[in-house]
């Protein structure tokens, strides 16, 4: 059942469908319908690109700036040295300070196409925890903040006690990331006046503790809001595929790519996913949603050209349309369909299918040959021992299913 809310922003994220839990959902509300409210997201940098797992919180900074407030997007630059054990299994590989900073100047591309960056009350700032963390002396540090976390309750958080459950290893250093995203809402508190942090469910803990941290420390009220844990219907993380991560830039996954990810959205997801992710009115989306049948699928084509204009620009999501039609509806072969290249030798069908990205492994390539499921310029190839070896300057067009399309050429 949906709250009565008085603020734009509590109305918003609840309407749709952001809102998992809320530290004080009455005073955020009054705050938020009578100020500006300063709210954060951190983000990790260890990789070039943010996937589509991360949208989500991403679009949560959106919505605060379209209701008036002012986003925070905090770049994990220090923490990022340490690594955030929460729901990973094992130590992260430690990276160095020159691969984080080149991490963080490629992932602001994507913050700079969703929200407006500048000096105005709420125009978008981005932050790097390095610039506060870097400058703290441990012995300080533990002095100052230590004393406000017990060992007791840290041990009670999912992120620890899991991997100690699992008997698998967490270092002091990784035991030390909870501490310091805490200090980061402190320190933002301080300098900016930030009152809110957001996250997914998994970051509940960490964010009460800053609260917590920044009210014992100096009085300050602070808020935490927390999305629900984001599968598709079929039970599935958000933003991986067999073929790997869903990436936002297009360095590391071409726009068809990436347009087809939403094109392929489950029946069941379509209203959640058009809701989360796109600026569509609400009544607008309640109309999509409803449609059954084959017509679905026109609220899929919505939601991919919507996500992607919002992601990769207008240009990216028309030209992935217009490939998607064409290999579809007209039986072409589009011009932004991922291609392989091949030597003179040509190259094994199993090992094209894991190339290109459509199989995750060569067995994986086997079953689906043996199923029938894959095509070579039309011709169902089904023996893993074919070899694709198109001629010179020829281009050769590989289905898997009636979804997954690519050009073998050489």
């Amino acid at each position: 059942m949906s709250q009565s809310y008085q603020s734009d922003l509590l109305r918003m994220l609840d309407e749709r469908g952001y809102i998992h839990q809320v530290t004080d959902p009455g005073a955020l509300d009054q705050l938020a319908a009578r100020q500006i409210v300063p709210g954060y997201i951190g983000f990790d940098a260890t990789a070039p690109s943010l996937h589509v797992g991360s949208l989500v919180q991403i679009m949560m900074l959106r919505r605060l700036q379209q209701t008036g407030h002012k986003p925070i997007v905090v770049m994990g630059g220090g923490t990022t040295k340490i690594g955030d054990p929460s729901g990973k299994d094992e130590s992260r590989k430690l990276l160095t300070p020159e691969i984080i900073d080149a991490n963080i100047a490629t992932i602001r591309a994507v913050f700079e196409r969703l929200l407006t960056f500048g000096d105005g009350p709420t125009d978008a700032i981005m932050v790097n925890n390095d610039e506060w963390l870097s400058e703290l002396g441990y012995i300080d540090l533990l002095r100052d903040v230590g004393p406000h976390f017990t060992i007791n309750r840290m041990l009670t958080f999912d992120s620890v006690r899991l991997r100690l459950d699992r008997e698998q290893p967490l270092t002091f250093l990784e035991f030390n990331y909870m501490i310091l995203q805490a200090y980061d809402f402190l320190e933002l508190a301080r300098r900016y006046d930030c009152r809110l942090q957001m996250g997914g469910s998994d970051q509940w803990g960490n964010i009460v503790n800053g609260m917590e941290l920044g009210r014992r420390m100096e009085g300050h009220e602070l808020f935490g809001l927390t999305t629900p844990l984001l599968t598709t219907a079929d039970g599935a993380k958000m933003g991986k595929t067999a073929a790997g991560a869903v990436w936002l830039n297009e360095d590391q996954l071409p726009a068809y790519d990436f347009w087809q990810y939403w094109r392929n959205t489950d029946d069941r997801d379509v209203g959640r996913f058009l809701r989360l992710f796109t600026d569509l009115p609400l009544e607008e989306i309640a109309r999509l949603e409803a449609l059954e049948g084959a017509q679905i699928n026109d609220a899929k084509v919505v939601l991919a050209n919507e996500v992607t204009k919002l992601v990769r620009g207008d240009d990216a999501a028309i030209a992935a349309e217009a490939t998607a039609r064409e290999t579809f509806a007209l039986g072409g072969a589009g011009e932004d369909l991922p291609t392989l290249a091949v030597g003179p030798d040509g190259m094994r069908i199993g090992a094209v299918l894991t190339e290109i990205g459509f199989t995750a492994s060569n067995g994986e390539a086997k079953r689906k040959l043996a199923e029938g499921a894959v095509k070579l310029d039309g011709e169902t190839v089904s023996d893993p021992g074919f070899v694709v070896a198109p001629g010179e300057g020829e281009s050769l067009k590989l289905s898997l299913g009636k979804k997954k399309h690519g050009m073998v050429a050489r």
